[in-house]
């Protein structure tokens, strides 16, 4: 079962039918979403997943709202009449979130259900194994703007893409995300989630150490070479006993371990020396060797 799944698993059998005010909120979140749709006198909700029917079926029971369910193909079909649920308004057939008031006591649990009414109605998660990407489609770009808004109110970011047929609500970073899930009621999600998303950062955080150690190694690798091969070069054209001594002790030492980086290198001579000392001397040897180069 893919993580989304699971989260409307866990939200559809959250319990608290008994507000009926909530459930209204939850069911406004629903219908605002793109899988509604307005066909004469009766509204029709379409979805393949049997979590987001089952919690409508729910909800609309609970209001009393006689309704049908058909299965079309892999689709799960709800069908009710609009005069049964008086909430909402219609506009060009659309439906548009109507902006009541709600005391301030209950304010916070009525958006929380829209919010959760509004993902279950037409929100999918990203598996957060391979990319953080949260997103609910709407049927129009007010009833978006308007949960943009109320999400904003619970400090948490989410951005409007606006499409031909539709307009969708996304959040792209995980902790935006966390705060989401927990927003809606999924606690066994969001603890999913953040194990999923410590794993995932730990792993991140042990490719990129690993990438840079490579990369370093990589770079001593071919500092080396270069350093051997000027070191050859000087014995081979009879110069490089002509070296200070100073010189004379690093190339051997380097000529011995090739694979040494320069802080193993300055510990090996008979006065140690550190990174920066031993890279001017090899510097030196190199800078040697290419001026006798272009000499001859």
């Amino acid at each position: 079962m893919s993580f989304s799944s699971q989260l409307k698993e866990e939200l559809s059998k959250i319990n608290n039918l008994a507000n009926k005010d909530l459930v209204k909120a939850e069911l406004i979140g629903y219908m605002i979403s793109n899988n509604i749709t307005i066909i004469r006198n009766r509204i029709r909700y379409a979805t393949e997943n049997e979590y987001n029917i089952n919690r409508l079926n729910k909800l609309l029971t609970n209001l009393n709202i006689n309704y049908k369910i058909e299965l079309q193909g892999k689709v799960y079909v709800i069908l009710f009449n609009k005069q049964d649920f008086e909430e909402i308004f219609y506009k060009n057939n659309n439906i548009i979130i109507k902006d009541e008031k709600i005391s301030i006591k209950q304010k916070d649990l009525y958006y929380r259900a829209i919010i959760r009414g509004a993902f279950l109605g037409g929100g999918s998660l990203n598996e957060p194994n391979n990319k953080y990407h949260l997103e609910i489609i709407f049927s129009t770009y007010e009833n978006a703007e308007y949960v943009v808004k109320l999400l904003s109110e619970f400090g948490i970011q989410a951005k409007i893409l606006n499409r031909k047929n539709s307009t969708s609500l996304y959040i792209k970073e995980a902790e935006e995300i966390s705060k989401f899930l927990a927003l809606i009621g999924a606690n066994k999600s969001v603890l999913s989630f953040e194990e999923i998303r410590v794993l995932r950062e730990t792993r991140n955080n042990v490719n990129r150490l690993v990438n840079c150690e490579t990369a370093n190694l990589n770079k001593t690798i071919n500092a080396s070479v270069e350093q051997i091969n000027a070191i050859k070069y000087l014995k081979k054209v009879k110069k490089f006993e002509e070296l200070p001594e100073n010189l004379k002790e690093i190339a051997k030492i380097r000529l011995e371990n090739p694979d040494l980086n320069l802080v193993q290198l300055g510990n090996l001579l008979d006065e140690p020396l550190g990174k920066s000392g031993v890279n001017h001397r090899l510097k030196k040897i190199c800078q040697i060797a290419d001026e006798i180069k272009k000499e001859k």
